[in-house]
């Protein structure tokens, strides 16, 4: 079960996370979605289609992206998330700042999703002074720079103990580990073969005890696979989502919620199914 504020998700099922980016240079969306209203329609449109948390970043964070300033980031989402959540929509807010998390949760956001594990000064106790979950994701170096040569001993081992330090961390400070996700950062500081390796064993993660998102959506390792450009990335993402989701996943952030919702329906229905 996962506690979200005031929404809780029991995690029968896999959840669907929708990406509302309201950003100029996201790596596959940036732009589309600079003006308020055009990102809180696309997050209705998102929630009509089956999204349970929609996922409000206002900072870039795809390899090589400019830091944004404090004040541009909360003029990005503030409005979006304020509008989202007076609708009764579980709200997510994507950012690293604790300034931003705080506002964020003052204006209705029920998560946090921070792509620095909530290690930034003043973060955890951003969390910690709320109800909101948060989402703990690992990220080996930078976005400026943590594609540039990414390298491991062991990327299952380095990754899972990460996480599990964060768990630790989160609940020295409070925090409830049914108010904590794991995301193991799919393209963040990791080679296609790391990717690879780290879903593969994406149910050794789940041994950590909290829900497991993975975000793949449209990134560049399906890319690499496929050899499709970003806005082809459909059909690959439903594929590398499912095959998290056999693994553990109870979450899954993605840009094509239709498709998603499609893909775990059928899903549902054979895992569900019963021998006459």
């Amino acid at each position: 079960m996962l506690r979200c504020g005031r929404f809780t998700f029991p995690l029968d099922r896999p959840l669907i996370m929708g990406v509302v980016n309201v950003t100029p240079d996201s790596f596959s969306d940036g732009g589309r979605l600079q003006d308020a209203r055009q990102a809180i329609d696309h997050a209705l449109m998102l929630a009509e289609q089956g999204a349970d948390i929609l996922d409000v970043g206002g900072e870039s964070t795809r390899p090589g992206a400019a830091p944004v300033s404090i004040e541009e980031e909360l003029q990005r989402v503030l409005p979006v998330i304020e509008a989202l959540a007076a609708r009764g929509l579980a709200v997510s807010a994507d950012t690293r700042k604790p300034r931003v998390m705080k506002a964020a949760i003052e204006a209705g956001a029920v998560m946090v999703n921070d792509v620095m594990a909530l290690r930034e000064p003043g973060a955890i106790e951003a969390v910690a002074q709320s109800d909101a979950a948060a989402c703990l994701m690992h990220m080996q170096g930078e976005p400026q720079t943590m594609q540039a040569a990414p390298h491991y001993a062991n990327v299952l081992a380095e990754v899972s103990g990460f996480l599990a330090q964060r768990i630790a961390a989160c609940a020295a400070a409070g925090i409830r580990q049914n108010r904590l996700v794991i995301d193991p950062g799919f393209g963040f500081g990791k080679t296609l073969a790391h990717n690879l390796v780290l879903l593969k064993n994406l149910d050794r993660l789940a041994e950590l005890g909290v829900p497991v998102l993975a975000g793949m959506s449209r990134k560049s390792m399906l890319g690499a696979l496929t050899g499709k450009p970003v806005d082809q990335r459909e059909y690959a993402g439903i594929a590398a989502h499912l095959a998290a989701v056999a693994r553990g996943a109870r979450i899954v952030r993605v840009h094509d919620v239709a498709a998603m919702k499609d893909a775990l329906q059928v899903w549902e229905a054979v895992e569900g199914a019963q021998e006459e």
